[in-house]
């Protein structure tokens, strides 16, 4: 994985986030996903619906409702969309296989819903989240929380080592008031097969691993942005 200092990393997440405003349309229904990436392409949504783009949005999470609100984007009910138009999010890891891990943030479900919904896909990220296998990050997974051991059992059981995550001491809780295992499988060989296995977790809502869906990845490394698809 690359090294890179701060300012070059969120020259690379700006240029990529442009990049990736550029496929949105007029009347387009945009999902809007959570992270620092994606805050870079709401803010200019934001100026472009300003400068009269006509658009409405679906947030993957409270706090990047409130930034859409806050910039002047409309907000629909997710629970209501049947189609999304086009959704930018950014993502913790990817491969040239277009296979991500994502929830950093703690937003992977509704990430995850936004992404299904999606005609276009789009993944954009510095040059830092570019990887050969996933796994050096762990995989984020939201658990409900009278599953909380079960899921904790049955990770431990496919390999994993699974750690709640906490904030200032206290057990993590997502938008939906659940909880976060954060787990490490180390390398992952077979996304694919580890996706599967753990959609057969009662309990389980919603784990990291994006796997076919997504569209393109934008990446932005040093002046060039490279997309993958």
């Amino acid at each position: 994985m690359a090294t890179i200092d701060q300012t070059q990393q969120d020259a690379e997440k700006l240029a990529a986030a442009l990049a990736a405003v550029k496929f949105v349309k007029d009347g387009d229904i945009v999902g809007l996903g959570t992270g620092s990436t994606t805050t870079f392409a709401i803010k200019e949504l934001g100026k472009r619906v300003k400068d009269g783009l006509k658009i409405t949005a679906a947030a993957s999470s409270i706090r990047t409702e409130e930034l859409a609100k806050s910039l002047g984007i409309g907000i629909l009910d997710l629970g209501t969309l049947s189609q999304i138009d086009i959704s930018i999010d950014g993502a913790d890891e990817f491969t040239e296989t277009l296979d991500l891990i994502k929830g950093g943030g703690g937003a992977l479900f509704r990430e995850k819903i936004i992404a299904s919904l999606s005609k276009n896909a789009i993944i954009i990220t510095d040059a830092s989240k570019k990887v050969k296998k996933l796994g050096a990050f762990t995989v984020p997974i939201e658990v409900i929380p009278l599953a909380y051991q079960y899921v904790s059992d049955q990770i431990n059981k496919l390999g994993g080592k699974g750690i709640l995550r906490s904030v200032g001491g206290k057990s993590y809780t997502t938008d939906n008031g659940n909880l976060i295992i954060d787990a490490d499988f180390g390398l992952i060989n077979d996304p694919a097969k580890l996706s599967s296995d753990l959609n057969q977790i009662n309990g389980l809502l919603a784990h990291g691993l994006f796997v076919n869906t997504t569209s393109k990845v934008i990446m932005s490394e040093g002046t060039d942005i490279i997309v993958f698809e």
